[in-house]
């Protein structure tokens, strides 16, 4: 290779986009939601996420940690984040072991329900989301995905 290099071997020096990634466990808890709402907080604030961004992302990691907490016999959950694309995309994860089923019945609430809003709410502010066979657990993963965060 020549240096400087010329423009047709510049694009051979081109480095894909950095991906940022972060896991995390915890346990099967009520109180799980408040440490997985500030462990995505302190996280995407140290990858300088878009405050917006962050907090969708706060709200949504909330409602999946309930939902996972409440509706898993597993013992704990694990927890990822993985921010791609030049910084454009953020993806949730939450994996359990239980045996709930995979796909989760369509999100409603009645009006005099004081839960069951969560998936509703995971629905809106995702630009994609859906559940899977878990390939980190015994159980199934959700996930919601999140763009252009820079």
């Amino acid at each position: 290779m020549t240096w400087p290099p010329t423009p047709a071997s510049t694009a051979a020096l081109a480095t894909p986009a950095p991906c940022y990634e972060y896991w995390f466990v915890l346990p099967a808890l009520s109180t799980s939601a408040r440490d997985a709402r500030n462990t995505v907080r302190d996280r995407l604030g140290a990858w300088q996420v878009p405050e917006d961004t962050c907090d969708d992302a706060v709200l949504m990691v909330s409602e999946l940690a309930t939902n996972a907490v409440l509706h898993t016999d597993s013992e704990q959950i694990l927890c990822g984040l993985t921010l791609s694309g030049e910084r454009q995309r953020l993806r949730i994860e939450l994996h359990d072991g239980g045996r709930t089923p995979l796909r989760p019945p369509e999100p409603h609430a009645d009006f005099c329900q004081e839960g069951g809003r969560g998936l509703i709410l995971v629905r809106e502010l995702a630009d994609r989301w859906g559940t899977a066979r878990s390939t980190r657990a015994e159980g199934k993963v959700v996930w919601a995905e999140l763009n252009s965060c820079s």
